[in-house]
């Protein structure tokens, strides 16, 4: 399949992440095969719950029933975090496994909207000291403390980068945008505050180029991601950024389906100079640390 990135766009990405100009932006697909699929976990509790309509695969819409159903918003959130310790971890050690390929990147900043801590890991297993931030989007995180606040000295750099998750992580349960009303109330929030984000994470996204990595354009989260941050990347129009993009498919699709879905999605989103990479972040970061290896070795 052709990843539709050429070589123009990559010598961009590895300029920009030499000079440290670069954000890696990690959605659930960067967890494929450690952690369940939202999916299939919508699936088991719709039927053991009794979930009454259609979408039985949609964890938003899905949590969103338990929450309503048990009359308790932190229900699903809660059930979700107790299923994933059952969960294991990424091997670290494989050097193509995604989180390690962006932990070995000379970064200061990567965000997430997924829950767990692998980015971490993964930095700490680069030999790295980082800093895992939350997005203080609802009255019961806002007090929280923060490594941004004014009195603190915390400087984001390659040694100490900062691990910025933008949906809540698995520690701070009431931080998880889970259910409908959480990915709502997090729109309002954001477009109403421009302080919910700490300055250094604006200049990340207003200043670098950005890799979402691990995202479908159909999902909850890259749609309320990309709707939240659109403002910021409208205003760093001289910079292009990646989406990587698993390519659209299903029964029914036919192959001529497909292809021009991709065209369509691609001219869209090159109006925001996001370039679509199709294929898993596996496939990526494979690719990724192919070319950044032979990147350091032509200087």
């Amino acid at each position: 399949m052709d990843a539709w990135l050429n070589e123009r766009d990559w010598r961009l990405i590895l300029d920009r992440i030499e000079a440290g100009n670069c954000t890696p932006f990690l959605g659930a697909g960067a967890c494929h095969g450690v952690l369940p699929l939202g999916r299939e976990v919508a699936k088991e509790w719709a039927k053991e719950y009794g979930y009454p309509l259609e979408d039985a695969g949609d964890l938003v819409r899905v949590s969103q029933f338990l929450a309503v159903n048990h009359d308790d918003a932190m229900f699903p959130k809660e059930l979700l975090l107790k299923k994933w310790r059952n969960s294991g971890l990424p091997n670290f050690a494989n050097p193509d496994e995604p989180h390690r390929v962006l932990a070995s990147l000379p970064l200061p900043v990567y965000m997430t909207t997924n829950y767990d801590n692998y980015m971490v890991r993964a930095l700490r297993s680069c030999g790295k000291n980082p800093i895992r931030e939350i997005c203080r989007w609802n009255r019961f995180v806002r007090n929280h403390p923060s490594v941004f606040d004014r009195e603190s000295q915390f400087e984001a750099s390659e040694a100490n980068p900062v691990v910025f998750h933008l949906h809540g992580h698995d520690e701070i349960p009431e931080s998880l945008v889970l259910t409908e009303d959480d990915y709502l109330d997090f729109l309002v929030n954001v477009a109403k505050d421009d302080g919910l984000l700490p300055p250094r994470i604006q200049r990340a996204l207003t200043g670098s180029s950005i890799l979402f990595v691990g995202y479908a354009i159909s999902d909850w989260d890259f749609r309320v991601l990309f709707r939240s941050l659109v403002s910021y990347l409208e205003r760093t129009l001289i910079r292009a950024h990646v989406a990587v993009q698993i390519a659209p498919g299903g029964d029914g699709i036919s192959q001529e389906q497909k292809e021009r879905t991709q065209e369509y999605l691609t001219s869209y989103y090159e109006q925001l100079r996001i370039r679509l990479y199709w294929g898993t972040a596996w496939q990526f970061a494979l690719e990724l640390r192919q070319r950044w290896e032979a990147h350091l070795h032509g200087r």
